[in-house]
């Protein structure tokens, strides 16, 4: 694939991205390209349900009170 007429901007950013992702500019335009129509398969996961499954299976090991039925209190400052 040959890409004609591209701004020198848009190639210096390329060039400027690739490096920062330690790649060559022909593999973060491939990079960039995949990803594109990945986002466009199938329905979007929602912000929500990305953050569920990031911390699914994880969890507290101690209990707090305010989850046992004992009320939450105001913190005390040494008042």
């Amino acid at each position: 694939m040959i890409v004609r007429e591209l701004e020198e901007i848009v190639e210096l950013r390329l060039k400027r991205r690739a490096a920062r992702h330690g790649r060559s500019m022909e593999e973060e335009v491939r990079e960039i390209l995949c990803n594109a129509i990945r986002d466009e398969q199938g329905p979007q996961i929602g912000l929500g349900s990305r953050i569920a499954a990031h911390f699914e299976g994880k969890g507290l090991d101690t209990d707090l009170p305010e989850l046992r039925g004992i009320e939450a209190r105001s913190a005390s400052f040494g008042e």
